[in-house]
């Protein structure tokens, strides 16, 4: 007998994108970390690469996060 339940996280009816299949799942199929989600459709979980993509060029170019002088790249 196991110690320990295998217990997943979320309901029938949330909606996931595993970005090691490249597919979307509705309940969670895969380990949190391999996955984007909950969403509330499978459109919204389609477009899960699409909305990481527009979040982070946003995060990018948001002056309150971005202390880089001006004219000089983060690497220098």
């Amino acid at each position: 007998m196991a110690l320990f339940k295998k217990r997943t996280v979320g309901k029938p009816g949330e909606w996931f994108y595993c970005l090691k299949h490249k597919k979307v799942e509705e309940g969670p199929e895969c380990p949190a970390k391999d996955r984007f989600g909950p969403y509330a459709s499978r459109e919204e979980a389609a477009h899960a690469m699409e909305t990481a993509r527009e979040r982070n060029l946003q995060w990018d170019n948001d002056p309150k996060w971005n202390d880089t002088p001006a004219g000089r790249a983060d690497d220098e």
